[in-house]
C-alpha cells in the first residue's frame, strides 16, 4: 500500500464489557481497517486495501480520513484522548490508482482463474506453479506474455519442451479484469460492512 507513514502515537487497547466482540488478543492485534478512496471505491482490490487499526487511528488523529464504520465495543485510549476503532475509513485526498496491474505470482494465478493453463485442472496458491511457455533456459522472459499457471505434473512434464502448448496464449490483463475475477473469490472480511464496500453484498 502506498500510504504515507505517520508518526507513532501512544495508543493502547482497553477492554470493554463485551470484550471486543469476544476476539482473542491475537485476533484483535491482527485486525485491519478497510481503506476507501475519496471516490467511494476501495483504493485497491489487488490486494484489498487495508491498514492496521493503529495506522487507521493515526489517520483519524491527523485528519486524513473520515470514518464510515466502526468496530463495536472496542475502544483505544491514549493519555489525552480515546476513540472507537474504525472498521472502514475514507481518505479525504484521492489516491491515484495504478492503471496496470503489477506482474506477480498471485496476479498471474488470478488472471488464469486458478486453473492450469495446460490441462485445466483447478489449483490453489499452494499447488500452483508458474511456467515459462518459452523456456527460461532458451531465453524465455519472465513477464505477462510468457508466464502461465501450471499444475505440478504439467510443469514437470513440459520441462524445457517447446512443443507443449498451453490452452491459450498468456497475456497482460487489465486492472478491472483482475478486479472482476478477484470478486469471484473469497475475501477475508474483518467486519460485516466490508462486503458492500468491496462489491460482495449481493453474494453474501
Amino acid at each position: 500500500m502506498p500510504f504515507k507513514k505517520l508518526r507513532q502515537l501512544d495508543v493502547n487497547a482497553s477492554r470493554t464489557a463485551q470484550d471486543y466482540y469476544n476476539f482473542t488478543y491475537l485476533e484483535r492485534r491482527n485486525m485491519d481497517t478497510l481503506v476507501i478512496n475519496a471516490d467511494g471505491q476501495p483504493v485497491s482490490l489487488l490486494p484489498i486495501s487495508t491498514v492496521s487499526w493503529r495506522d487507521a487511528i493515526m489517520y483519524i488523529y491527523h485528519d486524513k480520513c473520515d470514518v464510515l464504520e466502526w468496530y463495536d465495543d472496542w475502544i483505544v485510549r491514549s493519555q489525552r484522548w480515546e476513540t472507537r476503532v474504525p472498521a472502514v475509513i475514507m481518505l479525504k485526498d484521492y489516491l491515484r490508482r495504478k492503471e496496470k496491474p503489477r506482474f506477480s505470482k498471485t496476479n498471474v494465478f488470478l488472471r488464469d482463474q486458478y486453473q492450469c493453463g495446460y490441462c485445466g485442472v483447478a489449483v490453489t496458491s499452494a499447488s500452483a506453479t508458474l511456467d515459462h511457455v518459452f523456456p527460461l533456459s532458451r531465453g524465455g522472459k519472465t513477464n505477462w506474455d510468457n508466464i502461465i499457471t501450471a499444475c505440478g505434473p504439467c510443469n514437470g512434464k513440459k520441462g524445457n519442451r517447446t512443443d507443449m502448448k498451453p490452452r491459450y496464449a498468456p497475456y497482460q490483463p487489465g486492472y478491472f479484469e483482475l478486479v472482476r475475477k478477484r470478486r469471484q473469490l473469497d475475501f477475508t472480511l474483518r467486519h460485516p460492512s466490508w462486503a458492500s464496500w468491496v462489491g460482495l453484498d449481493e453474494s453474501m
